[in-house]
């Protein structure tokens, strides 16, 4: 079968350009076509057997999102013209996914949207002149995938007829050869344990309560953040200012499969999160984790592998890290079951009606 793809896809950095690459490679492999409809960027190439394309406008955030409804319309517009497209998915509900079901409806094209997270969590809970397009995109769709039962519920909340008749639960995955316990470690270590965050640095991620914790920590550990964003100018100068030691910014990086065999712990604090695909990398490398006690993230993580914590409140992260980072003991046990519960999200399922 042919299925075109709409969302964000690397060299783009973020979980749902992880998991439509994922996804679209087990198609590919299992002898579909994939075509992938993407934001513009000056390194976009076909990789791994998918057709990569391209669409026009300005990569600025808060304008890249209309322009990208826009363009990726016309894209796939050009792409119905060449290819006899069975299946469109439109990854994360506004732009992407209202592209999808725009242009699927239009053309009587089966159409799969899948929401990744903040759709919900942030843009349809926080921006309300912005919940009558989701909606529109709920309802347009023909099956809606939610990536955690946190986001699921949130979904079926929205009151949208027939929403909960088709909307269904689609777990991300991880790449469990990819990221592995044997991968060549290239973080360089200054001889103390690591602390580890990989992701975005924006609010909602809340990368100030590691260092906020670093200050009340009883532990002596180094905090490395691998990402970008725009609060990373801002917690550079707070961690000079506040002379907070051993803190790194690595900026963004594209060998996290090797960076997180490095680091002792990894943590991701954010005040909201649909899953948290970063943990599941973790995990496969045989690494405890910590994270917050919201959406995804507890659905992830349990006593066998690591901690949760209050976002709100940088005491609780002080004392997580410094349970596993001060005790070898427990952080070799939590160690211990980290693989076994990434493979709990290795299989990567073709979760399409027409393929089953």
């Amino acid at each position: 079968m042919k299925i075109a793809m709409l969302g964000q896809f690397p060299p783009h950095f973020g979980g749902v350009g992880v998991h439509i690459h994922t996804l679209s490679k087990e198609l590919v492999k299992q002898g579909h076509e994939v075509y992938v409809i993407t934001y513009p960027h000056k390194d976009l190439a076909d990789i791994d057997g998918i057709h990569v394309i391209g669409t026009t406008g300005i990569n600025i955030p808060g304008i890249r999102g209309l322009m990208f409804k826009r363009n990726a319309e016309k894209a796939l517009e050009n792409l119905l013209k060449e290819v006899d497209i069975d299946i469109i998915h439109g990854h994360y509900l506004f732009p992407a996914g209202a592209a999808a079901v725009d242009v699927g409806s239009k053309h009587k094209i089966k159409t799969y949207v899948t929401a990744h997270g903040s759709d919900m969590f942030e843009m349809y809970k926080k921006q309300s002149f912005m919940r009558p397009f989701i909606k529109k995109v709920l309802k347009k769709a023909d099956v809606v995938f939610a990536v955690s039962n946190a986001l699921k519920d949130e979904i079926l909340a929205t009151g949208v007829s027939g929403i909960e008749a088709k909307t269904r639960l689609y777990w991300n995955s991880v790449d469990i050869d990819k990221f592995s316990m044997d991968n060549k470690n290239t973080l360089e270590s200054n001889g103390k344990p690591i602390v580890l965050f990989v992701g975005n640095i924006i609010k909602r991620k809340n990368v100030n309560l590691i260092l906020e914790a670093k200050k009340l920590s009883k532990t002596d550990y180094e905090v490395v953040v691998v990402g970008d964003g725009p609060l990373k100018n801002e917690l550079e100068s707070k961690v000079e200012k506040e002379s907070i030691p051993d803190v790194r910014f690595l900026g963004s990086r594209n060998d996290v499969e090797n960076i997180i065999p490095g680091c002792d712990v990894l943590v991701l604090p954010s005040f909201s999160e649909s899953f948290g695909l970063v943990l599941i990398e973790a995990l496969a490398c045989g690494k405890p984790v910590i994270g917050s006690n919201v959406g995804g993230i507890k659905e992830i993580i349990n006593d066998d592998v690591g901690l949760l914590i209050n976002p709100n409140d940088a005491s609780t992260l002080s004392d997580a890290i410094d349970k596993i980072i001060g005790n070898d003991e427990f952080r070799k046990k939590l160690a211990s079951n980290a693989r076994n519960r990434a493979c709990d999200f290795s299989e990567v399922e073709i979760p399409y009606d027409e393929m089953k």
